[in-house]
């Protein structure tokens, strides 16, 4: 089951790949001069952060407009196009060096990219703020607990490899929803490593199930944004050579983090979604 999930995801990735690299080098000519070394440190850099399971996106999000080197309607495409060779990149490293069940992994990994295609149209009719503040909240919730357990005052976390019966349908499910939040701009990742570590899931687990659900889920949607001209492709291919060095780098050191700290890590991204969430739902109550 596992080869067959990397065999669909490796002809999904030829596909892009082949699409991808053609309409850059079609458009040579016509790259932006903005610096590519620049355009390289933030590929690099939030990529490594992204295999962490921090994610890429808020960062790249803050730099670009910090820096004013990608134009607002072109941000969105710039960045799934661009980190989708690296997401695809950590999946693999991942899937085939961490032992995950397979049942769980494909079931995850399949739900998160039906969710985005079918669920997205219900959510984005769902007012973004609220969803901001409930998955916020939630999520804070969820950390305050991990927190309590890796302070003993609370037992939490196991080291399962996969989920049957009650707890696999409930992450099924949930990955369903997330995978349609993520399509409007909610992540995946931080949402990920709070179910796998709250049902009883080994960390190191959410790694491999995270970072797959979202390479499927990005192989498939990016092609649209080069299909409709609506990214930068200089911007683009920065974030793909350098963010996949960053991935490199950094699988290998989560891969060999103490467990302890792996914990610690995923505490720390879980508390830190929950506030950049209610801060982003802040921000839309005040416009």
């Amino acid at each position: 089951m596992g080869i067959l999930l990397q065999s669909i995801l490796g002809l999904l990735t030829s596909f892009f790949s082949f699409f991808y690299f053609k309409d850059v080098y079609k458009n040579r000519k016509s790259l932006s001069s903005k610096p590519a070394t620049g355009l390289l440190g933030i590929g690099f850099i939030t990529n490594f952060l992204d295999t962490l399971g921090i994610g890429s996106f808020a960062q790249q999000t803050a730099l670009f407009k910090l820096f004013k080197l990608v134009d607002d309607r072109l941000m969105p495409g710039t960045m799934n196009v661009g980190n989708t060779l690296p997401t695809v990149v950590q999946a693999f490293i991942f899937m085939t060096s961490v032992h995950v069940d397979p049942v769980t992994l494909v079931s995850v990994s399949t739900a998160a990219p039906v969710g985005a295609v079918l669920g997205a149209g219900i959510v984005s009719r769902m007012p973004r703020r609220k969803i901001q503040e409930g998955m916020g909240f939630g999520l804070l919730v969820v950390a305050t607990i991990i927190l309590a357990g890796l302070l003993n005052w609370l037992p939490v976390g196991g080291e399962a490899i996969g989920l049957s019966g009650w707890k696999l349908a409930f992450i099924i499910v949930m990955s369903f929803i997330f995978g349609a939040l993520q399509s409007i701009g909610i992540g995946f990742y931080a949402p990920c490593m709070a179910m796998t570590y709250g049902l009883g899931m080994h960390p190191l687990t959410a790694f491999p199930i995270m970072m797959t659900s979202t390479a499927m889920l990005m192989v498939a949607g990016s092609s649209r944004f080069i299909k409709e001209n609506a990214y930068d492709r200089k911007t683009a291919i920065a974030l793909t050579v350098a963010g996949i060095v960053g991935v490199f780098l950094a699988a290998y050191v989560v891969k060999s983090l103490p467990l302890i700290t792996l914990k610690w890590i995923v505490c720390v991204v879980v508390f830190y979604t929950s506030l950049m969430m209610l801060r982003s739902a802040h921000v839309e109550k005040s416009r």
